[in-house]
C-alpha cells in the first residue's frame, strides 16, 4: 500500500516558562495511506489534534519529518507550505466555519475563489454541493440550514479544489449519532467519487470500525501502531 503522507518521529515541545518544555507529540510515527480514510483517535489534550496541524502543514515539529507525495514539508519555504495548504489539502472543523452572510453555494463558490480553482467554479461547486446530498439546498443561508447540513457545506467546500488530503478535526464532535455516522458515510462515498485521502480526529470509539487505518494517541504517543480497522 503506497502512502501519501509519512511522517517520522515528531517530537512537539511547548515552552511553558523557566526553561521547561511541555511535549505534546513524544517521537510520533504514522503512514496515511493513498485513498483511504485514516482515523487519529485519542482523548481530549492525547495529542491528536497536534499531530492533525502538524502532517496537515498547519503548525511544524520541533523535531521529526513529513514527507506528502514524496516533498518534505520541512524543506518548504512560508510561501511553498501556504500554497501546499490552499491547493493540495482541504480542512473540515468541529465548528464549521461557514460565512453567515452566503449562501451554501456561495460558501463553496468562494473557497474555491481563495484556493485560486482555474476550472469552471459555478459548475464545480453544484457538482460538490450535490454530491453531499444538497442539491437542493444550495441557495439556503447557514442559519436556515441544520447543524448536519452545514457540515456537508464544510466538506463540500474542502474537497471542491481537487485537494489530494481532507483533514477533519473532530467533524463529527458537534452532532447526534445519526448525524454523526451519515457525515462518516458521506466521507466513505467521497473517497471514490474524488479519489482522495481523508484523515480525521475523533473522540468516539464508535467511530473506529469505520476507518480503513485508526491510530490511538495517548499522553503524546501512538499506541500499537495502526490498526486495519477493516480487518478487525
Amino acid at each position: 500500500m503506497s502512502h501519501i503522507i509519512t511522517a517520522k518521529n515528531i517530537v512537539r515541545a511547548f515552552p511553558v516558562g523557566d526553561g521547561e518544555n511541555f511535549y505534546a507529540l513524544k517521537g510520533v510515527s504514522v503512514d496515511i495511506p493513498e485513498n483511504s480514510l485514516t482515523i487519529i483517535k485519542g482523548r481530549s489534550g492525547s495529542g491528536k489534534t497536534t499531530l492533525l496541524n502538524i502532517i496537515s502543514a498547519l503548525d511544524t515539529p520541533t523535531e521529526g519529518s513529513i514527507t506528502f507525495d514524496g516533498q518534505e514539508i520541512g524543506a518548504l519555504s512560508d510561501t511553498e507550505r501556504d500554497m501546499l495548504r490552499r491547493r493540495q489539502f482541504g480542512f473540515v472543523f468541529q465548528s464549521v466555519a461557514l460565512i453567515p452572510i452566503m449562501s451554501a453555494y456561495e460558501n463553496v463558490e468562494f473557497g474555491l475563489r481563495l484556493a485560486g480553482y482555474e476550472g469552471d467554479r459555478k459548475a464545480r461547486a453544484i457538482e460538490c454541493l450535490t454530491n453531499v446530498g444538497l442539491a437542493e439546498r444550495m441557495q439556503h443561508m447557514p442559519y436556515e440550514m441544520s447543524g448536519g447540513e452545514q457540515q456537508r457545506v464544510a466538506i463540500a467546500r474542502a474537497i471542491a479544489h481537487n485537494p489530494k488530503v481532507i483533514f477533519a478535526d473532530e467533524p463529527t464532535g458537534a452532532l447526534d449519532t445519526n448525524t454523526g455516522l451519515k457525515v462518516m458515510q458521506l466521507f466513505k462515498d467521497l473517497l471514490e467519487k474524488e479519489d482522495i485521502s481523508i484523515v480525521m480526529t475523533t473522540h468516539d470509539p464508535g467511530l473506529m470500525q469505520l476507518g480503513d487505518c485508526v491510530y490511538e494517541i495517548s499522553d503524546g504517543e501512538i499506541e500499537g501502531g495502526s490498526v486495519d480497522a477493516g480487518n478487525d
